[in-house]
Parts: structure tokens; C-alpha cells; sequence
């Protein structure tokens, strides 16, 4: 899908407040990438490596495995195009979540193996929920693979699996978005860990040069700047989440993370992300195009408290509007 995902203030002018992405706004990462890279005009002159096998070693030392295990990718969407066009698997995906992996299924349809897989967005996009370890090792009873995408893993506290772990367990395929890990979006930049075996069928498929000479190069610097994780204020989250549940005439599901899924019971997603664009400047995630939501879903990330309290009272006064 091109179009439809969150993060559209490309389609507006003037918003000041963007609740549309889960990303979490970390301005520090974004200047010291920018600070480095700007000092390395050397990397435009040359092709970077076919594969980012410089990244990888860096990233296996983080995990604590081998680079064998390690497939670094521009972006976690790269990587779950690589793993649907290299397995082909019929695929199970509990909605609603994330349209990529429907997407990417769809396009190496129709399958011509047998046999079966998994995706799991774990925290879940939209919903801010997660599974916990014994769920996920119950689906390796019932599906070939398990690919299980932790892109949000730094934007919650539950416990979730390590590399050794799924290695460990041979039929999973993990996916990290250092993209999401350091809230610098346009870089596209992640990486799948799973076992050699399937590591080594990915592989096969793996596009040269994918992966830009500045996106290695990012990565590296940034595996050496844990300050610069981005770990989103959960109690504020939850703060925000209260106050929308005060609010006649909306419901707001339970998170375990920085978004939350909220549905209107007598108004529109569209037509409420339409008029905080308008008149408030502010975004929101119209969800109304997720498998299995209505058109009354819509999906919000928490911002400053300032920003937060500016959305609450911009949501009441659209549903005092409607109510006369």
C-alpha cells in the first residue's frame, strides 16, 4: 500500500501536532545522525556494500550471535517483502495490523507451497497490544514459520523475545526497525535475526545495494549512542488515554505501549481527522482502511503533554459541534 499509512502531513499545510505516527519525536537522534553524516561526503562517491555486511557485525555483537544470523535491510518493509517472496507461504494474519504483511503475501500469490506461516506484529499496529512468549511458542505447534515483527520493542515495557531466543527456536524469523528504535523515519533502516538455515534462503532473494552507504553508516554511529534510543513516555500515554475515555461518545482500547486505537460511536474517522487538520492543525491516523476496523477507528500516538491536552479539547469540541 502506497498510500493510506500514517504520517501523511505531506497531504496538509500547517500542522503543528502530528498524533498520526507511532514514531516518537526524538529530535536528538535526528541532529546527530545529520551532525555525523554531514562530515562524511566521501560515501556518495561509491556504491555501498552489496549487502550491509559491515552493519551486520556490529548488529550480531549487539545481540550476541553470529553475523550468519543477522540480514540487515532498508527498512522492516524491505524485509517482510524478502521473507514473503523467498517462502511463499499460505499466510495467517490475525487483523487488524500492520497492511504490509497482506501486501507483501499478496503480490507472490498464488502460493505455491504447501506449507504455512504466521505474521505477528508484536506490540500490534494498531491496537498497542502484545502477545507474550508462551502465545508465541504455542503458534510454532501450528505453523511452518513464525514471523514475528518487534519494530515498536523499545515503545513498551512487557518483556519480549531476544535474538538467541528466536534463533533458538529455528522456525521464527524476527524484525527490528532501527528506523523506530531511533525515531529517524526517513532513514529507512532494520533488520531481520533468525536462524541460519532460513537466513540463508532469504538471502537468495536479497537485493544488491539496497541499503544506502549513509544508512550503514547511521546505523553504525548509532549503535554507539544508546542515549539516543527513543523510549516514549508511557505514563503519559496512559494519561492521554484517560482523558479520551472521559470523553462522551468515544471508546479508547487498553495499550501497552505509546498509541492507542479509539473508535467514534456517532461520527467518522475521516471526517474528525478533517477538522482537527483544519482547524486545529493537528494530525491524526484515519484507520478506517484496517482489515477488520470500521470507519469510526482512528489511531492516535502520544505527544508533550501540552499537545495532548491541546487534542483532548480539540476532540471535545468537534463532538460538542456535532451534539449542538
Amino acid at each position: 500500500m502506497i498510500k493510506g499509512h500514517g504520517d501523511d502531513i505531506y497531504e496538509y499545510e500547517g500542522i503543528k501536532s502530528d498524533f498520526s505516527s507511532n514514531i516518537c519525536q526524538n529530535p536528538a537522534a535526528c541532529q546527530a545522525v545529520t551532525d555525523y553524516l554531514s562530515k562524511r561526503p566521501e560515501l556518495l562517491a561509491h556504491y555501498p556494500e552489496p549487502e550491509a555486511w559491515s552493519l551486520e557485525e556490529k548488529l550480531a555483537e549487539r545481540e550476541n550471535v553470529s553475523p550468519e544470523n543477522i540480514i540487515v535491510t532498508s527498512g522492516a518493509t524491505e524485509a517482510i517483502y524478502l521473507i514473503a517472496q523467498t517462502f511463499r507461504y499460505q499466510p495467517h494474519i490475525p487483523q487488524p495490523t500492520f497492511s504490509e504483511y497482506a501486501d507483501a503475501c499478496k503480490i507472490f500469490s498464488p502460493y505455491t507451497k504447501s506449507k504455512n506461516s504466521i505474521w505477528i506484529c508484536n506490540p500490534n499496529n494498531p491496537t498497542g497490544l502484545m502477545l507474550s512468549t508462551g502465545k508465541l511458542d504455542d503458534a510454532l505447534f501450528y505453523f511452518n514459520l513464525v514471523v514475528i515483527d518487534q519494530s515498536y520493542e523499545h515503545y513498551t515495557t512487557q518483556p519480549l523475545l531476544t535474538a538467541a531466543e528466536a534463533i533458538r527456536r529455528k522456525k521464527i524469523i524476527l524484525l527490528h526497525s532501527m528506523t523506530k528504535t531511533y525515531a529517524v523515519p526517513g532513514l529507512r533502516l532494520g533488520y531481520i535475526v533468525t536462524s541460519r538455515q532460513l537466513a540463508e534462503k532469504l538471502r537468495k532473494n536479497l537485493r544488491p545495494w539496497s541499503v544506502s552507504s549513509l544508512a550503514i553508516e547511521a546505523g553504525k554511529f548509532l549503535l554507539q549512542h544508546d542515549e539516543l534510543i527513543c523510549r516514549p513516555n508511557l505514563a503519559e500515554a496512559q494519561r492521554l488515554r484517560d482523558m479520551l475515555s472521559h470523553i462522551e461518545g468515544i471508546s479508547v482500547e487498553a495499550t501497552q505501549t505509546n498509541f492507542m486505537l479509539c473508535r467514534l460511536e456517532k461520527a467518522s474517522a475521516h471526517d474528525l481527522k478533517e477538522y482537527l487538520a483544519r482547524e486545529h492543525h493537528i494530525l491524526i491516523r484515519d484507520c478506517s482502511n484496517f482489515e477488520g476496523l470500521t470507519p469510526s477507528h482512528f489511531r492516535i500516538a502520544s505527544q508533550t503533554p501540552s499537545e495532548n491536552d491541546a487534542l483532548v479539547d480539540a476532540i471535545n469540541q468537534y463532538i460538542t459541534s456535532r451534539n449542538g
